[in-house]
């Protein structure tokens, strides 16, 4: 399988080259996308240099800061143009652990729709997260189970693998969100096809160095769009027509 790594940057330089290297030595025949969104901090000129050494490296320098929905569309589409099998997310920040894809990758098969690095399936883990913010985090993800009628523990993770026609099936590049909302609304376009999710125990680590990008705002944002379409397809179940059927999802896989 020809497999994309995808992972949007913004001021991550003093994480990149470990990035790199670690995922370089985790999937030694995959090619990596960095979607850099303009840093100031010279994160993509660093990537672009550790790219020869490390080789199969690619830097798509983004004129500004578009977020992470718009940075995984532009990157899921070049994978999609390129020919690629398997898309990857993963963050730059080394909060993922790149030794844990090739675990992710094998759990890949022909029934799943979307496998994703949970923190919240028996054997994950987060370890030395204030009590504060693992509850929030794991109310918020059970919010969105209520709400959206699925059964993802880890809807919010954003260590994720993608067979590419999947991402076809669901039309990735109709997504609206930007934000880490993104994660949410993409899992949820998997769940409504009808497709298998797979969720593997991660240990996610929290970064030790450069800024979180997680904010107040953020969590607002994921709190009423998940409001919204819950009330919204339960009340018309039929928003999206005929396309949002399973049905019609595997015709589009058939397509490819």
């Amino acid at each position: 399988m020809r497999i994309q790594v995808n992972v949007p940057t913004f001021n991550e330089a003093e994480n990149i080259e470990e990035f790199l290297r670690r995922t370089r030595a985790a999937v030694p025949t995959a090619d990596i996308l960095v979607l850099d969104d303009n840093s100031p901090d010279g994160t993509a000129e660093l990537a672009e240099r550790i790219a020869k050494e490390v080789g199969q490296v690619e830097v798509l320098r983004r004129p500004s800061k578009k977020g992470l929905g718009a940075a995984y569309r532009a990157g899921f589409g070049i994978g999609i143009d390129r020919g690629y099998d398997l898309l990857v997310q993963i963050d730059a920040d080394l909060s993922h652990d790149p030794a844990a894809l090739p675990s992710l990758i094998d759990a890949v098969d022909d029934s799943v729709g979307l496998v994703i690095g949970s923190r919240y399936v028996p054997g994950g883990e987060v370890p030395h997260w204030p009590a504060h913010r693992r509850a929030a985090s794991k109310y918020g993800n059970l919010y969105a189970r209520m709400m959206l009628g699925h059964d993802i523990q880890d809807s919010t993770s954003g260590f994720r693998i993608f067979p590419a026609r999947v991402l076809e099936a669901i039309e990735f590049h109709e997504t609206k969100a930007n934000g880490y909302l993104f994660q949410i609304e993409l899992a949820y376009r998997v769940a409504l096809g009808g497709f298998e999710l797979r969720e593997i125990p991660i240990t996610f680590t929290d970064r030790a160095r450069g800024q979180s990008k997680m904010n107040f705002k953020v969590v607002a944002e994921e709190m009423t769009y998940v409001s919204w379409w819950g009330v919204r397809d339960r009340v018309s179940p039929h928003w999206a027509g005929a396309k949002f059927k399973p049905s019609a999802f595997k015709k589009g896989m058939n397509k490819r």
